[in-house]
């Protein structure tokens, strides 16, 4: 559709209303506000529900693994060979052996739950997420006997600085003749991690293998091997082709099956808050149709003069479209800018807000998450863009078309 110099000088002006078009411009311009805030929102709205995804599986993904074999009795033996065998598969990085169980660590007058988790130096320093986290303490350590290495909001709940001495008690006890007597065993903590995520920096402890083995009594087996791949996506056709190798001997789960609830219950609610959140571009691109309504009715006399010096009703009808789909172009804009200023620079803004008011925005033991994240996808944003203009370019056909449907002659007379 091309333009002429005309048409657009008509729109412009129809754009400037008079003191007696007054309501007409305000209707117009809490159109073009509606707009930019329904597009800034459904990008700020995507961008962190995008964000929590990624930190979530990277989070959970670079601690878990993307695979695990677990022994049929959650014991698994000769796990060395497996372990070995597993890393020369194509797509295999790492394949951790580990002993895991469930205790209850005290000190300082106070307990709390904790997943231990046996491993061995190596294979802790090799884990990026955790080495590259340690707040307090080092884990050249983490070689002597009977220490571990904690979540730093776990330690800090125990009041346990580093040197300190913590008592991990498993359920896992033993029958005597006065009763059941719960298994209870002191460490020295050399080493605290706080990796963002509250989950693990106020559950986790890590252990060296050989001290897990014996504490959980796993005698020389483990109970599981936890595998990372070069892709997450591979997971699934690694798991069948693990399977087809191990033939029964263990069980295989992969990460999508450990947290599917969690991803889906994700992808559920980012679905819902795009389509709740796009009414608003909806609601706006109404308020464009009344307002042009509005326009066409008040202007019918100068569309009538239009006509008879001799303007087609195509021109009609482009003068009528360039001012409706200025307001939702401008509007786009703006909600653009907005919301990929606003996106980039949330944690930011969360922080100054917090301080500002003095409430906690952000809870991270209800969100999992330390910090607000965010992360933009490119193409999300261009289609919530084009969303954005395709609903105002229609918004302002109809009125267009009732303009250039105009008759002049009845125009004119009841003027």
């Amino acid at each position: 559709m091309i333009f002429s110099t005309f048409e657009w000088t008509m729109a412009a002006r129809y754009l400037r209303a008079r003191r007696q078009e007054g309501f007409i411009s305000v209707i117009a311009g809490f159109s073009l506000l509606g707009i930019g805030l329904g597009v800034a929102t459904l990008i700020i709205v995507m961008a962190v529900m995008n964000g929590f995804r990624a930190e979530l599986l990277g989070r959970i993904l670079g601690l878990n693994g993307h695979l695990l074999v677990q022994g049929i009795d959650r014991k698994l033996a000769d796990f060395d060979g497996l372990a070995q065998t597993i890393r020369g598969i194509d797509g295999v990085v790492r394949a951790i052996p580990v002993a895991e169980g469930q205790v209850m660590a005290s000190a300082n007058n106070a307990a709390s739950f904790s997943v231990v988790r046996g491993i061995r130096p190596e294979d802790l320093r090799g884990e990026s997420l955790v080495a590259r986290s340690i707040v307090a303490g080092t884990l050249d350590d983490f070689v002597a006997e009977e220490v571990v290495v904690m979540g730093a909001r776990l330690a800090g709940r125990l009041g346990l600085r580093i040197g300190d001495r913590v008592t991990l008690i498993s359920p896992q006890g033993s029958a005597t003749a006065f009763g059941f007597v719960p298994r209870l065993q002191q460490y020295r903590l050399v080493a605290t991690f706080d990796i963002g995520m509250y989950e693990y920096d106020n559950g986790y402890t890590f252990m060296p293998l050989p001290q897990a083995q014996v504490y959980f009594r796993y005698g020389e087996a483990v109970s599981g091997i936890e595998v990372m791949l070069r892709d997450a996506e591979l997971a699934v056709p690694m798991r069948r082709q693990l399977g087809q190798m191990l033939q029964g001997r263990a069980y295989l789960f992969d990460w999508q099956q450990s947290n599917a609830h969690f991803f889906n219950a994700l992808q559920v609610e980012r679905n819902v808050m795009f389509l709740i959140l796009s009414l608003i571009i909806l609601v706006a691109a109404f308020n464009i149709i009344s307002s042009l309504i509005m326009l066409v009715k008040d202007k019918g006399r100068d569309i009538a003069i239009l006509r008879t010096m001799g303007a087609t009703r195509g021109s009609v009808m482009r003068i009528f479209f360039l001012s409706g789909a200025a307001v939702g172009v401008l509007g786009t804009v703006l909600g653009f800018i907005l919301g990929l200023s606003f996106a980039a620079n949330i944690d930011t803004i969360r922080v100054w807000l917090e301080g500002l008011t003095g409430a906690e925005l952000f809870a991270p033991e209800i969100r999992f998450l330390s910090r607000l994240p965010a992360k933009i996808d490119g193409m999300e944003v261009v289609g919530v863009v084009l969303m954005a203009l395709g609903l105002s370019f229609l918004a302002t056909v109809y009125p267009s078309w009732r303009a250039a449907r105009l008759d002049p002659v009845e125009a004119l007379r009841y003027e």
